[in-house]
């Protein structure tokens, strides 16, 4: 047991610390990478070659015939401004001169530039593959003598920094006013076109806007959304159903409790009285008959008190 603990500790204690992930956060048809710069970087050039690097940022930030160059997590990254948005490039589409820069100009190399050269160029061959050798054979050899000329900074974006930075939309405008160069590299001129091009394909269609219904006046007929639900008539050719007529609430009378008691009945709200027809022939107990009951009561006292008064003239006679 005590071999098994001794075993868990050691394999607990091998695992190196947890390493700080870089968020990159992917959006279409640009992205952002965890490169946020608050103002306009120092680009210094390498010497010998037509591309800039930022000594004193820690990430590999380049710039190369008028455009932005980051390398991170084994991704290469383009951008016209100098703090994105950025677009990836794949391995196929990165500048030969972008690639041939020295390890030792690589602020924050990886892990697998270990043990290389510091004045050579990483080893893309063996990191990359034979395909993508084959594709891009002649990128490691080139005439220095003949390198171009490096491409002038637009320092115009030192003005646009913190809430000044442009958006998108506006970046373009901004660009095209302030900064004449064309980039002369096929590759590069190939990534600035596209990326100039998708912001206007990726930028979503207008939605259009529902217009909101005229004001009806006091005087005039409202519409069928101002017309109250039970005031609706109903649609052509639908038969009305008869509302049955509600009866009123029944009596309920509680069980008789023990010992023979009579049940008591629940109290009943208050009703208005039922009205009687005119024709009904005895009114109500303890109450007073109606006029006609009286007058006709009346007449057969005199029927009868003239039958007598006929019976007594009879015996005269």
């Amino acid at each position: 047991m005590r071999n098994e603990l001794n075993v868990l500790w050691m394999l607990l204690f091998a695992v190196p610390p947890a390493v700080a992930q870089v968020n990159v956060s992917i959006g279409l048809p640009n992205m952002s990478i965890a490169v946020n710069l608050p103002m306009y970087p120092e680009l210094v050039p390498v010497p010998g070659y037509p591309v800039y690097y930022a000594p004193r940022l820690d990430s590999n930030f380049f710039f190369y015939d008028g455009m932005y160059w980051v390398y991170q997590d084994d991704n290469w990254y383009a951008s016209s401004w100098y703090n994105g948005p950025w677009r990836m490039v794949q391995p196929y589409g990165v500048p030969a001169y972008v690639l041939r820069v020295p390890v030792r100009y690589y602020r924050q190399p990886p892990a697998h530039f270990r043990g290389w050269r510091p004045s050579a160029p990483p080893r893309w061959n063996d990191h990359w593959g034979s395909e993508w050798a084959q594709r891009r054979s002649g990128w490691d050899r080139w005439d220095r003598s003949k390198a171009p000329v490096p491409a002038p900074l637009p320092a115009y974006q030192r003005k646009y920094s913190g809430d000044r930075y442009p958006g998108v939309e506006q970046q373009t405008g901004l660009h095209d006013r302030n900064y004449r160069y064309q980039p002369r590299d096929p590759v590069v001129r190939q990534q600035h076109e596209a990326q100039r091009e998708q912001p206007a394909q990726a930028r979503p269609a207008p939605v259009p806007s529902r217009q909101a219904a005229p004001n009806v006046p006091r005087d005039r007929t409202p519409g069928p959304q101002t017309v109250p639900r039970s005031n609706m008539p109903p649609p052509a050719g639908t038969v009305e159903k008869p509302v049955p007529a509600q009866s009123p609430p029944q009596q309920r009378i509680t069980p008789a409790k023990q010992q023979g008691k009579p049940g008591k009945q629940d109290p009943v709200p208050h009703q208005q009285p039922e009205s009687r027809p005119h024709n009904e022939d005895a009114a109500a107990p303890g109450k007073a008959a109606r006029p006609e009951q009286e007058h006709g009561k009346d007449a057969g006292r005199e029927k009868a008190h003239d039958k007598a008064d006929e019976r007594g003239q009879d015996g005269r006679r």
